[in-house]
């Protein structure tokens, strides 16, 4: 596990974002940065700091994807012909442990991959314990039988706080979720608002 894990907050903090939508987060208490000059820095920012702030906020949305990760998926939505700044919510959202959080089984994207990483997820009937694992539409995604009463699966189904999007068909009795469909942008109900077309410039120039 990367540090972020353990102080996942701290990004938020540094946006000066609920990145995530939870309401245990500092940012719902106070916007400005984190440090003792965080109240100070909201200077105009320049347009490599804009693209640098949404591919932070984006990368930071699903927990602990290194840079090396994120830019090797990136690079796969930029060879295929297309929208790559939708190619890669597309790519992003099929990772396991993004369908695995946006299901509503665990309640964060961090307890999502320490989850798969520790054997409770099967996908179409076969135990998968690799977070970055791809799914595919109408792959079937289902708690272990033995993980299906964890405390934090049964909490995590009744957090009011996001619903579970339509490309994902998920059945909370049976523990079990269907990838029904590639989403777009504009389906994945992101906390905040997010910029992959500044993702693609910041690449572009660096």
């Amino acid at each position: 596990m990367t540090k972020r894990t353990s102080a996942k907050y701290k990004l938020d903090r540094r946006m000066g974002e609920n990145i995530w939508g939870r309401p245990k987060s500092p940012v719902n208490r106070r916007e400005y940065g984190p440090g003792q000059h965080g109240q100070r820095r909201k200077g105009k920012m320049s347009d490599f700091g804009l693209q640098l702030r949404a591919k932070q906020k984006l990368k930071g949305h699903y927990g602990d994807l290194t840079e090396k990760q994120f830019k090797r998926i990136f690079l796969e939505a930029a060879r295929v012909k297309g929208d790559t700044g939708e190619l890669l919510i597309g790519l992003l959202e099929r990772r396991l442990d993004a369908v695995v959080y946006r299901a509503k089984f665990v309640p964060t994207v961090f307890a999502a991959r320490q989850f798969v990483n520790h054997g409770h997820v099967l996908v179409n009937g076969t135990r998968v314990n690799i977070p970055s694992y791809r799914v595919k539409e109408g792959d079937v995604i289902e708690v272990r039988e033995k993980s299906k009463q964890l405390a934090s699966v049964l909490e995590a189904t009744q957090l009011p706080e996001r619903d579970v999007p339509d490309y994902i068909d998920a059945d909370h009795s049976k523990m079990t979720a269907t990838f029904v469909r590639t989403p777009t942008l504009s389906d994945v109900p992101f906390a905040v608002h997010m910029e992959p077309n500044l993702v693609i410039e910041y690449y572009a120039q660096n």
